[in-house]
């Protein structure tokens, strides 16, 4: 852990471990583009991260000098736990820091930033970082103290749970670092192993008795949805559709229901585009473009929500296509930071696991969140054009909508319930 004292007048910018999803908690630190002292460009990298659903790399808010480097190599920290802190270019009285290694003047040493973290006056100079910590991840040692490459913690899990050899694998990385990327292509060219080999898995350790504490991803979602809860005023209308229609356009056209349902939300989201919109506080916005959020289960670890930015513009097939690739990604943990934000409504789908009904919580800041439930062949009253009704075996579904009392109320959200149910209905 290093850091460099600036003049006292420096204006010191946060960079902070981001958020990649509700159900990320934390991330590790890949490797670190820019020392201390090196200038860097707003959005340019300033260090790589790993997560357990995303590796990526992370931009600098502002353009300026490194100023401190706070957490090292291989330490994994909680989302918003600030990484490093940058100078900002143009501070009256703001000089450049110098070089982890280079002299500390007296009167360097004995001035005081506001942002905190330097030397109190009359403090002696730090000592410099050990050889190597805020080395690049490339010929840098491995976290055993060893010479050797580095590996993040998610390339290490999958390497263990596949009993991979990671030296045997290729990296296609930064410095030939070797990606998750890597070790899972590597896992797919491999030939099937002998039946009769020792099994590489080994079950988790029973807890202890009476142990039974959250997991730190299922505390993370918990926070998340309970704050969302006291924040918004939440209230949940229902409706029934007829997805006969889309059942026969799905199978003709090979793509799923969902997509159907997300073109028809789009549709009267350019209806009513109260909906389309997010509340921060007091501060209420509607948005031109449909950035439609698709929850996507990811099993033991949690749920991530992919974004279709600009969904407005996209058929049914475009829809689909981008629905299966955002989703595909999102399980093999290679969805980008922008695509994971900037969300302006959310579709959930639990129904393609057979329940019926639910009442889905809304993502923040959004107004609203739709349901996708079960879609269940059963018999029902039809009427036909010349008003004579009759029972017929139909495909139905029950879509809930989840909305905020403080933006919207009842009228408009069955309104826009009303036209979702006309746009499949009439596919």
């Amino acid at each position: 852990m290093t850091s460099s004292p600036t003049e006292a007048t420096a204006t010191l910018v946060d960079v902070t471990m981001p958020q990649m999803g509700v159900s990320v908690a934390e991330g590790t630190i890949v490797s670190w583009a820019k020392q201390i002292g090196d200038r860097v460009q707003a959005d340019e990298t300033i260090c790589e991260i790993s997560t357990d659903k995303i590796d990526t790399e992370v931009p600098a808010p502002v353009t300026g000098t490194v100023a401190e480097i706070l957490v090292d190599v291989d330490t994994t920290v909680d989302v918003g736990v600030v990484l490093a802190r940058i100078a900002t270019e143009g501070a009256t009285g703001a000089s450049p820091p110098p070089p982890p290694d280079a002299p500390v003047s007296g009167a360097a040493s004995v001035s005081a930033a506001p942002a905190g973290g330097l030397a109190p006056p009359g403090a002696p100079a730090p000592a410099p970082p050990p050889p190597g910590r805020d080395a690049p991840v490339s010929g840098g040692s491995s976290r055993n103290g060893t010479d050797g490459p580095r590996y993040s913690p998610v390339v290490q899990r999958i390497a263990a749970e596949h009993g991979v050899d990671l030296s045997a694998v290729a990296g296609t990385g930064r410095g030939g670092r070797v990606r998750k990327q890597d070790v899972l292509a590597f896992v797919e060219a491999a030939p099937e192993p002998p039946m009769h080999i020792e099994s590489p898995y080994r079950p988790d350790p029973p807890p202890a008795a009476g142990a039974g504490q959250l997991s730190r991803m299922r505390r993370q979602i918990g926070a998340h949805m309970k704050r969302s809860l006291e924040t918004a005023a939440h209230c949940t209308t229902w409706i029934e559709a007829d997805m006969t229609r889309v059942q026969a356009a799905r199978a003709r056209l090979g793509v799923t229901a969902l997509a159907f349902v997300g073109s028809a939300v789009v549709a009267a989201l350019r209806e009513h585009p109260q909906l389309n919109a997010t509340l921060e506080g007091e501060r209420y916005t509607q948005h031109r473009d449909v950035n439609l959020g698709i929850a996507v289960s990811l099993g033991d670890d949690g749920l991530i929500v992919p974004v279709i930015h600009g969904a407005h513009e996209l058929s049914v097939e475009g829809l689909a296509a981008r629905i299966r690739d955002l989703a595909g990604r999102a399980r093999a943990r290679e969805l980008t930071p922008d695509e994971v934000r900037g969300g302006t409504f959310t579709i959930t789908n639990p129904g393609q696991y057979g329940s019926i009904m639910a009442t889905p919580i809304i993502s923040q800041p959004q107004v609203a969140i739709l349901d996708l439930e079960a879609i269940v062949k059963r018999p029902v009253v039809v009427t036909d054009a010349d008003g004579n009704d009759s029972i017929a075996i139909r495909a139905m579904t029950i879509l809930g909508l989840s909305w905020d009392h403080r933006a919207l109320d009842g009228a408009l959200s069955a309104q826009f319930l009303a036209s979702i149910k006309r746009g499949l209905e009439n596919v």
